[in-house]
């Protein structure tokens, strides 16, 4: 049986998610995979189409309607492999009783400000000119694998080299395979 990833969008969602079919591809033949478009999961009007629109409306009741979507709809436990909103979306579905077995959260937004943390392997990746990265204290403290990528912004997540990254270090993680990659720098 396979194990189970589920994939929460970023904050524009299919839109602007082309970069998305290279997690597919490399990790469909190792998964059962189910993306969620957190737009879709939030009821955010399509019709929204800049970064601060996008930003307010998750803000203003889109962020806590896509927490409640994905606990209606996942009831199983799985990896979760996570972008921007959507890392935040399954923090905070986690919190309140998602079935999560690690989680792998992306440029997420709003953690900084969380006091609580969920009871699970929690990798956070950030790219060094995001400006909103926990602090390394706070996060060894409360057990949180973070780590910051040298020369990349908040959409760090889109480059191939850091796809490559995240992918195998979820198949190191879940599957022992260890492959070489080339450093990211």
């Amino acid at each position: 049986m396979s194990k189970r990833l589920v994939i929460l969008s970023d904050i524009w969602g299919c839109k602007k998610g082309l970069w998305i079919t290279s997690y597919l591809g490399y990790l469909q033949s190792y998964f059962d995979i189910t993306f969620y478009d957190c737009r879709e999961l939030g009821y955010v009007d399509m019709k929204v189409n800049t970064a601060d629109e996008l930003h307010n409306a998750f803000l203003d009741g889109g962020m806590e309607a896509a927490v409640q979507n994905l606990l209606k709809k996942e009831q199983e436990p799985a990896h979760y492999l996570t972008f921007c909103a959507g890392s935040t979306i399954a923090w905070k579905a986690a919190l309140k009783g998602l079935p999560i077995q690690s989680l792998y959260a992306i440029s997420p937004f709003g953690l900084q400000a969380s006091l609580d943390k969920p009871d699970i392997l929690v990798n956070l990746l950030y790219g060094e000119y995001q400006n909103i990265t926990p602090s390394e204290k706070r996060s060894s403290e409360e057990g949180l694998i973070l780590e910051t990528i040298p020369k990349f912004g908040y959409e760090l997540y889109t480059d191939e080299k850091i796809i490559q990254k995240v992918c195998l270090d979820l198949l190191e993680s879940n599957f022992n395979i260890q492959y070489q990659y080339m450093e990211v720098s």
